[in-house]
């Protein structure tokens, strides 16, 4: 008998996250607000999806209701036979030939027609534009690769990333991560301006604090402006024999303010 205490046992709860996780990598939901969240934004894409196949449902029936033969067709069709050869097969060679010669459906016919020759020729010119921007974006990703050193594991990531986001888009769908990443891609030019406008401020600011902070602390320089200022007088430097001379031992720079003396 199997020891049932060395079983681990995983609760329904336990489960459900373990789902999440591995469809959501990239979340997380410990918070019960994003799980909610989630459960709630995934049974809005289910009920949108069961939606969109009951519509396609109701058209196919509303087709097989009005030509029974059209779902034998479809049915042979689905099973591997050649369309053109189900069709014969399901309608007659005859009357499909009198189909196309029957005059009152001539002009339809070539429309439709028509229509077939454009869609083809759109379709390869389209084929040869991707073969084209396919060649150039190998280029492309070979230059990045050499400039930036990304290895080709993070390149395949990026192209991943991209690629599910165009096909969503072609499905009309808008995930909340393209819309972020759109965003973040648009604002960064302005993100790092504004960072760099922030550094060169806060470096100016530092500048400015530091030199108030060393004129509060006193750099020794006398301020020499404004007619109250009180400058204090430092002894003079002896200059010796130039220092002193003449009468009263003044100093050279005493006797520079008196009158000139004439002698008689």
């Amino acid at each position: 008998m199997a020891n049932v205490k060395n079983q681990q046992v995983t609760s329904k709860r336990e489960a459900f996250n373990e789902r999440l996780r591995s469809r959501y990598p990239d979340k997380s939901f410990e918070d019960e607000e994003a799980l909610f969240g989630q459960i709630s934004d995934d049974y809005d894409e289910y009920d949108k999806n069961i939606a969109g196949y009951q519509e396609r449902e109701k058209a196919f029936v509303d087709m097989f209701n009005k030509d029974p033969r059209s779902a034998a067709f479809l049915q042979d069709w689905r099973n591997g036979e050649d369309p053109e050869i189900a069709l014969i097969r399901r309608h007659g060679k005859e009357t499909i030939l009198d189909a196309i010669n029957d005059p009152e459906k001539l002009e339809a016919i070539a429309a439709a027609n028509k229509e077939w020759v454009e869609r083809m020729a759109k379709n390869k010119e389209l084929d040869d534009m991707y073969q084209a921007n396919l060649v150039e974006s190998d280029k492309i990703l070979d230059a990045l690769q050499a400039e930036k050193g990304y290895t080709d594991e993070q390149i395949d990531a990026a192209t991943a990333v991209l690629n599910k986001i165009a096909n969503d888009i072609v499905l009309g769908k808008y995930t909340a991560e393209a819309i972020d990443m759109a965003l973040k891609a648009i604002n960064h030019d302005a993100d790092v301006a504004n960072a760099n406008q922030e550094g060169l401020v806060q470096g100016k600011n530092t500048k400015i604090e530091e030199k108030l902070r060393k004129a509060k602390g006193g750099d020794g320089v006398s301020a020499l402006d404004g007619s109250n200022t009180s400058v204090s007088q430092k002894p003079r430097r002896n200059l010796g024999a130039i220092e002193r001379y003449g009468e009263g031992n003044k100093t050279i720079w005493e006797r520079g303010n008196e009158k000139r003396r004439r002698e008689s």
